[in-house]
């Protein structure tokens, strides 16, 4: 998948990828680092990881104020990165178990951290699904929060990578991510998503 992206030309509730992670013990620490082109106003759901127990067990979620919230284990943090015209961004998102520090990082540049879900393990056993936000483990899907747009870039590690590693990937480069590789992608498309290439550098 290396310079391609997933396209989700418009709004449905049954357009979308699922992505197969290699996890084999719960998670103490994650990163997470996706571009994503869109000019939607409205609520839309970057990155959704359900497990049976836990539908939000880890969402990057943008509201309609602007305002983007990231869920772990059901609960939430909110950012608000400053508003800019319709253009691809670069997000990342890190979390530990030990502090419950929560980063997001928006075109390499950090938001001021928040703090969620402290001594928290996350479960193995995912549904990791891009363009829809997950209502239930693999499905309760809105098109009301579909992205309409391109993805592409994502990475998933399990630890929380420095800022100087961050900005590397934001950059271009990776660290051997191991949860997720879009470089060595396992996915399945589902509805009317096409794999076309990047529109960004």
């Amino acid at each position: 998948m290396h310079t391609k992206a997933f396209v989700f030309p418009k709004e449905s509730d049954n357009s979308f990828v699922t992505l197969t992670a290699q996890l084999t013990k719960p998670l103490k620490a994650f990163t997470v680092c996706l571009h994503v082109y869109t000019d939607l106003t409205r609520d839309y759901s970057l990155f959704s990881y359900a497990t049976r127990q836990q539908h939000n067990e880890i969402l990057l979620f943008k509201g309609k104020t602007g305002v983007y919230s990231v869920s772990v284990g059901g609960a939430d943090v909110f950012f608000k990165p400053p508003e800019s015209s319709p253009a691809p961004m670069h997000f990342c998102v890190t979390w530990e178990s030990t502090s419950g520090i929560t980063e997001l990082w928006v075109d390499g540049k950090p938001m001021v951290r928040r703090s969620m879900k402290r001594g928290y393990s996350l479960g193995t056993e995912a549904s990791i699904v891009l363009g829809q936000e997950q209502d239930a483990f693999a499905g309760g899907f809105d098109k009301n929060q579909s992205l309409v747009g391109d993805i592409g870039d994502v990475y998933m590690w399990d630890y929380v990578l420095s800022p100087e590693e961050i900005n590397t990937v934001y950059a271009g480069g990776t660290f051997s991510p191991n949860v997720l590789d879009w470089r060595a992608l396992k996915y399945k498309t589902y509805g009317e998503v096409f794999v076309k290439r990047q529109l960004w550098p």
